[in-house]
């Protein structure tokens, strides 16, 4: 599908936060919707594969809920992200097929998928029950041609979520219910964080805990000498967590906000955060930041509202990146809130 519609063009220039130096500047600009179907479009993530870029999403006609009619979407750009086609689209039969993401391993690109059993149709939220997760996966060595979706050996019980690697080894993250409780249903405090290790990609063992109580989503990144940093979407605020091998022994504080869907990438030397900012004025809005000192220093809010967030990002050039969110900003003919994929262009000024 090529991307269609061009929005107003969106250019600011916002500070970047560095440790001991004048901050160069960001500009953001090229704002643009780049796919809606009609479907609830939601929770993307962003990769280079071959020298291609690869976008995925979920899409589902009966929208946020746990619903089996979910599906994941995958689109490829041969131009830099300038125009967007479709290589696949996969689902699970009676699981919600929800929150894709990437991760490039051993020379193959992954799509790794956290599935609610949902039966036919809609589940109700009070028969939701973390304990019938199953993580699945596609797989391709090329970008164009993928696997059916397989059943992760390992992830049974666990709501998987980003996945990541270093020296060898993927890891993942897993929330679960403590000691796999059987009895309240849905998310809370009793919910466990554990990041699952895996030598292939497809089986998969807990390594360590990293959360034992209020987990939730939570993104990676491996520094060279095999440290993990990791955002932890908790419940509020968000934690920064840290360790070293073999992850067993984990350092947490509390962030200043509760962040949404968290992204935590490196971009040259810089970390960069992005994730949904509950704002108490404006509600909920896609954010971006850098990680300095620990602490976070807001540099981008993207048009954004209600249901939204699950930023993706995937770097150009040193100078430039590309980030993907969703968000029912906008309506249609008949005024009613759309759920599209969005895209916007960063760039370092020096």
């Amino acid at each position: 599908m090529k991307s269609t519609l061009l929005l107003a063009a969106l250019a600011f220039t916002a500070v970047l936060a560095a440790p001991a130096a004048d901050p160069p500047k960001v500009t953001v600009s090229n704002l643009r919707r780049v796919f809606h179907n009609g479907e609830h479009n939601a929770f993307t993530d962003l990769i280079r594969f071959k020298d291609d870029l690869y976008l995925t999403f979920r899409s589902c006609p009966a929208g946020h809920d746990v619903n089996s009619t979910a599906s994941a979407i995958i689109l490829r750009s041969k131009d830099e992200g300038a125009t967007w086609d479709p290589v696949h689209r996969f689902s699970v039969p009676q699981r919600d097929t929800r929150d894709p993401h990437f991760l490039i391993f051993k020379d193959r690109l992954f799509v790794y998928t956290g599935t609610w059993w949902s039966g036919e149709g809609t589940l109700p939220r009070e028969k939701r029950d973390m304990n019938e997760h199953l993580g699945y996966a596609v797989v391709s060595d090329d970008g164009v041609q993928w696997s059916a979706p397989l059943m992760l050996e390992g992830t049974y019980g666990h709501y998987i979520w980003r996945a990541a690697a270093y020296d060898g080894k993927a890891y993942l993250c897993g929330r679960r219910k403590t000691n796999f409780n059987t009895g309240a249903q849905g998310e809370g405090s009793g919910i466990q964080s554990v990041m699952l290790e895996s030598e292939d990609g497809l089986i998969w063992r807990k390594r360590a805990f990293f959360s034992e109580n209020g987990g939730n989503e939570t993104a990676f990144l491996f520094e060279k000498d095999g440290s993990v940093l990791a955002i932890d979407r908790h419940r509020s605020p968000a934690t920064l967590n840290r360790s070293k091998p073999p992850y067993t022994e984990w350092s947490r504080q509390p962030l200043d906000r509760f962040i949404g869907g968290p992204l935590l990438v490196k971009w040259g030397e810089h970390c960069l955060v992005g994730g949904r900012h509950s704002t108490k004025d404006r509600g909920p809005k896609t954010t971006l930041y850098w990680l300095v000192d620990d602490k976070l220093q807001e540099f981008a809010e993207f048009p954004s509202a209600g249901d939204n967030s699950y930023p993706g990002f995937v770097e150009l050039s040193p100078t430039r990146a590309l980030v993907s969110y969703y968000s029912t900003h906008e309506k249609d003919e008949a005024g009613k809130p759309i759920t599209a994929i969005y895209l916007a262009e960063l760039t370092l000024n020096p």
